[in-house]
This record gives C-alpha cells, structure tokens and sequence, in this order.
C-alpha cells in the first residue's frame, strides 16, 4: 500500500491485487492514522467487486463517529451499486470536495 500524507488528509493506494492483502494492510494503517481524514484509493488491478464493499461499512461508520471522514476512490466498477453510507467517488478532485464538505459541515454542526 502506497502511503502518502496531504495537507488534510492520508491517500492510501492500493498496490496487491489480492482483496484479503489489501485489506490486512488497510487494517494496520487505518489504526496509524486513526484520527486523519482518509481517502483509499483503489487500484484497477485490485481484483474487487461491489459485494466487496460491506467491508467498508464499519471504517467509513467508525470514522464518522470519530468526526473524520473516509472515501473510497474506484474506477472499475458502477458507483451506483455500491452502499449509499460509503463515498465512493470516481476521482481524486471529487473525493477532496467530499472531505471539504464534510469538514464544513462539521464546522457547522451538521
């Protein structure tokens, strides 16, 4: 997993093309930088499907309680299949916007 700190966040990239590798070492960042914003991106190489995603369920949940965000940037698959409670977003540029509104709303007090 490729590990790269912005200004406002962590982008975690996906570099295995093995589901249950990616997500051990998702697991082992995650608690690295369990109270930053969090934008996994997910490498078209990574063997995934929109099944796959429940998994995200609880990171994106347990970082919403902890007043940080988390989005998933994927290519390879219908945006629209995946959970309504993940952001999932087709682009960098997009998922940024994401963390800035959440930011915002938290701000104020949404």
């Amino acid at each position: 997993m490729n590990i790269e700190k912005k200004e406002n966040y962590t982008l975690l990239t996906t570099e295995s093309t093995v589901l249950s590798e990616t997500l051990k070492n998702l697991s082992v960042e995650l608690q690295k930088h369990a109270v930053e914003n969090i934008i996994l991106h997910i490498s078209d190489n990574l063997n995934i499907k929109a099944s796959d995603f429940s998994v995200f369920l609880k990171i994106a949940s347990d970082k919403k309680a902890s007043e940080t965000s988390f989005v998933v940037i994927v290519t390879s698959l219908n945006i629209d299949e995946l959970p309504e409670e993940i952001n999932v977003v087709p682009t960098l540029q997009e998922a940024e916007d994401i963390l800035e509104m959440e930011n915002i709303e938290r701000e104020l007090g949404f």
